[in-house]
C-alpha cells in the first residue's frame, strides 16, 4: 500500500503551517525559563499569573464548577432532560457511570465542607482538604485553562508526527511505545505530570494509542517536572545536590519504564482502541522516503487538517470544560480522602512496615523512619519529603526525596487525573503500579546514594 506513495512538493507556506504552531507549542509548554531565580515554563507562568489575579474569587468559581458537575450528572442520571440529551457536548460531560457520579458527589460534598469549614477540622485543615482545594486545584484550574488552548499547538500541528517518525526506532523496542509518546513525556518532564496525562488521554480518545499504550504512558512517563524536583529537594535541605539527584531520578525512572510495562497489571492491558479504530501513526516508512522526509510529510499533512480557527476554539473550550467538570471533582474526592487517611490514621505507617527489612538490606540509615515515607507518597507526592525532612541523616533524606519522585502515581494529582480520564486504570491497579515502581526504583536510588555519600 505504501510503496506507490506519492511524494508531494511542499511550498514554504506548507512548511510554515507545521513549523510556526509547533514552535509556539514548544516555547509555551517545554522551554524552561528563569523567572526570579525559579525555573519554570511559560504556561505555568501564565497559569500562576491568572491564579494570582483571580485568587480572591477563584475558590468560589471552583466551588460552583464542582457543584455543577455533580448536580448535573445526578439530574441527567435520573431525569435525562432534553437539553442535555440532544447536545453531544453536554452529554459527554454529564453522562457518566454510577461510580463516577458517586465520586463527583463526594467531591461536591467535600468542596462545600472545606470551603465553608464545616465539620471536623481533619476534613478542611490546610494539611488535608484545604491543601487540595486551595493549593492543588487553584493551580490546576488555570493550568487546565491554558492547556486546553495551548496543548493543540503541540499535538495538532504535526510535531508529534515528526518526532514520532524520528524516535520510533528507539521507543518501540525499548518501551514498546510509539515514538510520538516521547512528546507526552517531555511535556510532563519540563512542565507538569498532569499535562502529560492530559495529552495522553486526548491521544487515546482520538485513537492514536491503544489501551495498553495509554495506560503505560500515563503511569510510567508522566514524569515529575524539574521545578517540582527542586521543591522536594529544598524541603529535605539538599538543594545543592540537584545534579546527582536528578540523574538518580532519571536513571531509576528509565529502568522502571523498561520493566513495569512487561509485568502485570500493565502487561495484561488490551491492545485495543478507545474508538475501535486505529489511527495510522505513520510508523512504517514507505520506499523513497528517509526518516526525516517521511516525518515532514506526515507533519505537514497533519498541520493542514488543523488550520480551521473555529474548530480550534471550540475544541479548546470543550477540552477545558471537560477537565474542569470531569477531573477537578475527582481530584477533590480522592485527594482529600487519601490525605485524611495519611494525616489522621496510622494506615500508611503500617503499610510502610514491610519496607523496613528492605531498607536495612540496602543499608539505608534510619530505616524505621524512612519506611513511613515509602507508601505515604501514594496519597500525595509531597508528604514523603515533609515527613522525611526530620530524619537526621543526609543520605536517608536523599533516598526519600528521590524515591518519592520516581513513584509517580500519587492520588492528589497525577493519580486522580488518570482516574478522572478515559484511560482504564483502576484505583487498585494504580496502587500495584505504585508499589512496583517503589520496589524497582528504591534499590537503584540507594546504590546511587551510597556512591554520593
Amino acid at each position: 500500500m505504501h510503496n506507490s506513495f506519492e511524494r508531494r512538493r511542499f511550498t514554504v507556506s506548507d512548511y510554515l503551517k507545521f513549523i510556526v504552531p509547533s514552535v509556539i507549542g514548544v516555547l509555551l509548554l517545554m522551554f524552561p525559563l528563569k523567572v526570579e531565580g525559579q525555573t519554570t515554563i511559560l504556561v505555568a507562568l501564565l497559569a500562576s499569573t491568572l491564579t494570582g489575579l483571580l485568587e480572591p474569587i477563584l475558590p468560589t468559581i471552583i466551588l460552583v464548577i464542582i457543584a455543577l458537575s455533580g448536580i448535573m450528572a445526578v439530574i441527567y442520571r435520573f431525569f435525562k432532560p432534553a437539553f442535555i440529551e440532544n447536545n453531544e457536548f453536554l452529554k459527554s460531560l454529564f453522562s457518566i457511570s454510577d461510580f463516577w457520579i458517586a465520586a463527583r458527589v463526594v467531591g461536591v460534598i467535600l468542596t462545600f465542607l472545606v470551603y465553608f469549614k464545616i465539620g471536623p477540622e481533619y476534613i478542611w485543615s490546610e494539611d488535608t482538604g484545604g491543601l487540595i482545594l486551595y493549593d492543588l486545584i487553584l493551580g490546576l484550574f488555570s493550568i487546565f485553562f491554558f492547556a486546553g488552548f495551548i496543548l493543540p499547538f503541540l499535538t495538532n500541528f504535526g510535531l508529534l508526527e515528526f518526532i514520532g517518525a524520528m524516535i520510533t526506532p528507539v521507543m518501540r523496542p525499548i518501551f514498546q511505545l510509539p515514538g510520538r509518546s516521547a512528546i507526552d513525556c517531555i511535556a510532563s518532564w519540563v512542565g507538569d505530570g498532569t499535562i502529560g496525562v492530559v495529552i495522553t488521554n486526548k491521544q487515546y480518545e482520538e485513537g492514536y494509542y491503544t489501551t495498553k499504550e495509554a495506560s503505560v504512558i500515563a503511569t510510567t512517563f508522566s514524569a515529575v517536572s524539574i521545578t517540582f524536583c527542586l521543591v522536594v529537594l529544598n524541603q529535605v535541605g539538599l538543594a545543592h545536590l540537584f545534579g546527582p539527584y536528578y540523574l538518580a531520578v532519571t536513571l531509576a525512572s528509565v529502568i522502571a519504564a523498561i520493566i513495569i510495562p512487561r509485568v502485570p497489571p500493565l502487561s495484561r492491558k488490551k491492545d485495543d482502541y478507545f474508538t475501535g479504530l486505529k489511527r495510522d501513526l505513520g510508523e512504517d516508512i514507505p520506499d523513497g522516503f528517509t526518516t526525516i522526509s517521511w516525518g515532514t510529510h506526515l507533519a505537514i499533512n497533519r498541520a493542514e487538517q488543523s488550520m480551521n480557527v473555529k474548530h480550534f476554539v471550540t475544541n479548546g473550550i470543550t477540552t477545558v470544560l471537560d477537565m474542569w467538570m470531569g477531573v477537578m471533582p475527582v481530584i477533590m474526592a480522592f485527594g482529600t480522602i487519601a490525605l485524611i487517611i495519611a494525616e489522621a490514621t496510622p494506615v500508611f505507617v503500617w503499610l510502610g512496615k514491610p519496607f523496613i527489612p528492605l531498607l536495612n538490606l540496602l543499608r539505608v540509615p534510619y530505616a524505621v523512619e524512612a519506611s513511613q515515607t515509602m507508601v505515604v507518597g501514594f496519597a500525595d507526592m509531597f508528604l514523603p519529603s515533609v515527613i522525611g525532612a526530620t530524619i537526621p541523616n543526609e543520605m536517608t533524606r536523599f533516598v526519600v526525596a528521590a524515591v518519592s519522585v520516581t513513584q509517580l502515581v500519587y492520588l492528589s494529582e497525577v493519580g486522580a487525573v488518570i482516574l478522572g480520564s478515559k484511560i482504564p486504570v483502576s484505583l487498585g491497579e494504580l496502587f500495584i503500579i505504585f508499589i512496583e515502581r517503589t520496589l524497582i526504583t528504591l534499590p537503584i536510588v540507594a546504590i546511587i546514594a551510597h556512591l554520593i555519600f
